[in-house]
């Protein structure tokens, strides 16, 4: 997609613009002003439980139908938000949708599987598959469907192609039209789409994006989604990335990850996840540690979603129960 494309078709799938709230509890407990923090309300976006990926699927869903797609087919982590998305997106557009995961059947349990179900998806396990391999199932798949007189639509990993990015290019002028004065968007750096349109639009200075380790080159994979996205060529050494907070690994529970989940929840009363936004905060909470982020700037958190990815995080779950206070019933 290029900057002389013109506007895509897009498909309505969700209610905009989302709020941005302000956050004067979780400032605070931050080190910031009370009037420093906002959160940008992306989990709010009304479609399959919410979530940052609506954004992206309405302009893929809008091209995959002027294609004259039938079935939409995508791939992912097994607690992929991206594919429960996919699955509303489907339900909502009555096209049928197939998703591609890592993994096998059984190795991965509710949260996110439990709504690809209520909404109609059919999941192909794909084995302990990377990115390249997933993609590579997923053109198999595709095939198949062909063959049997479908059209399919293929969306790459996260939703995250040019013109999902564009999606958050959007995003990033309702953001200024809702806070012009802002300094810095915090956001989790997944597949590189939601920066990558946000770096479009807002300048790679005011985006900071916190690595969750879901590709290996994120700033390459960024700065390539913004080049595709209009022409705009940014170095990737401009980028404002923090790569501390991966851990272990992708789908790993990280302290800092559950340190921000708690800090939110009990601040706040807003639910993360330990994957993508739970990072996030984390990445926020080390920045204005070591002044990256400082007192005085208006800060926006892009809450990206995944609240069903916490029920299917069986370490993030079991750290909440064993947070819960019980008292008897008689003392």
């Amino acid at each position: 997609m290029s900057a002389d494309s013109g506007t895509p078709r897009r498909a309505a799938l969700a209610t905009w613009p989302t709020p941005l709230e302000p956050a004067p509890r979780l400032a605070r407990a931050l080190g910031l002003g009370a009037e420093d923090l906002w959160v940008k309300r992306e989990d709010l976006t009304g479609l399959g439980g919410g979530g940052n990926k609506v954004r992206k699927l309405e302009w893929i869903c809008g091209a995959a139908l002027a294609e004259g797609a039938t079935t939409l087919v995508t791939t992912g982590a097994a607690q992929s938000n991206h594919a429960r998305l996919t699955a509303a997106a489907g339900a909502r557009l009555g096209l049928d949708v197939v998703l591609v995961l890592a993994g096998a059947a059984g190795s991965s349990t509710s949260g996110n599987l439990v709504l690809d179900g209520l909404f109609g998806a059919t999941v192909v396990w794909a084995g302990e598959a990377g990115g390249t391999q997933l993609a590579a199932a997923a053109e198999e798949v595709a095939q198949r469907l062909r063959e049997r007189g479908a059209v399919p639509a293929l969306i790459p990993l996260g939703g995250s192609s040019p013109l999902g990015a564009y999606g958050y290019a959007e995003c990033g002028r309702e953001l200024l039209g809702q806070a012009p004065d802002l300094d810095t968007v915090v956001v989790a750096l997944g597949s590189g789409g939601t920066m990558a349109g946000l770096v479009d639009t807002l300048g790679p200075g005011k985006v900071l994006g916190v690595d969750c380790g879901a590709v290996p080159d994120p700033a390459d994979t960024v700065t390539g989604l913004v080049t595709a996205l209009s022409g705009t060529v940014h170095a990737p050494e401009t980028l404002r990335l923090r790569r501390e907070q991966v851990g272990a690994g992708y789908s790993t529970l990280t302290e800092e990850s559950m340190e921000a989940l708690t800090l939110a929840g009990r601040t706040e009363g807003i639910a993360l996840d330990p994957v993508y936004t739970g990072r996030a905060l984390a990445g926020l909470r080390a920045a204005v540690r070591d002044g990256t982020v400082a007192p005085g700037q208006r800060t926006v958190l892009l809450h990206s979603g995944g609240l069903p990815g916490l029920f299917g995080h069986s370490d993030a779950v079991a750290r909440c129960q064993e947070a819960l206070t019980v008292l008897p019933v008689h003392e």
